[in-house]
Formats: structure tokens, C-alpha cells, sequence
């Protein structure tokens, strides 16, 4: 279980990287939970698959949870075998199953072998935005 607090700032794009190895880009070689500004203009054509909370490229998230810009959001991602549940502010936004989401081929309809991965690292995957994080917990389940 991951669980971290988040702030963002207009535009921002920034991505939770889980079961990821050291090496290639970890939203395809692992996964990538989107932290995503949904609101700002230069997003507002995204495929539901890349907005805030989705597994990038393969489960899409609910929206509505994120807090207004500025403000604090709680974000807590679990993921145990291929179940994956992602809660923001109290509010589950993706309660799926990694093998089910991609046994006809992924929503973005790329390769994403990650999927197969049960472990890895996790990190923050900056693209070059302003995001502030705190109070980043790490619970083995």
C-alpha cells in the first residue's frame, strides 16, 4: 500500500510509478498512476485512461475527487496480485484488475509488460511540472 499526500499547481503532470524496474520508461516496464492537473486547459482532450488516479494506458479512473489547485489531496494506491485499488480523498477512483483491463489488449492499445511484473520498485515520475508531495508511506501487503 502507498499511501501520500499531494499538491498541485496549474498544469501539473507527475505520475506514481509502481512495480517498476530501474531501468526504460517506467509507465510501460511497470505502471504509472497518473497525478494530473485534469483541469488545465493543455489536458482537457486526454483519453479517459490519462487522467488523474488511471493506470496509464490500461484502467481509467473515476473523476471528481481532486481537490481544488492549491489545496492538499490524500492518495492511497494498493495493489495486491493483479487487484489494484486507488483511493483519493476518501473516494475510490479505480477498483479494477490488471489482468482483466488488458486480456483484450490495453485501452491505449500499446504494449505495457509491466503488467506481468509482481514486483518492482515505486517512484515519482516527474515530467517537468510543479507538484509538492508529503507524508509518503509505504506499507508491505
Amino acid at each position: 500500500m502507498y499511501r501520500f499526500e499531494f499538491k498541485l499547481t496549474h498544469g501539473a503532470n507527475n505520475g506514481v510509478g509502481i512495480r517498476a524496474p530501474l531501468e526504460g520508461d517506467a509507465a510501460y516496464q511497470g505502471m504509472e498512476i497518473q497525478i494530473l492537473d485534469d483541469d488545465a486547459d493543455v489536458y482537457k482532450k486526454l483519453a479517459p485512461y490519462q487522467y488523474h488516479g488511471s493506470v496509464y494506458g490500461v484502467i481509467a479512473a473515476k473523476r471528481g475527487a481532486l481537490k481544488p489547485l492549491g489545496e492538499w489531496n490524500e492518495e492511497e494506491i494498493s495493489v495486491k496480485g493483479d487487484k489494484i485499488k486507488i483511493t483519493l480523498n476518501g473516494v475510490v477512483i479505480v477498483d479494477g484488475d490488471l489482468s482483466d483491463a488488458s486480456k483484450n489488449g490495453t485501452l491505449d492499445n500499446k504494449d505495457h509488460p509491466g503488467l506481468k511484473r509482481t514486483s518492482g520498485h515505486i517512484g515519482f515520475l516527474g515530467h517537468g511540472t510543479e507538484v509538492f508531495l508529503r507524508n509518503i508511506r509505504v506499507k508491505r501487503i
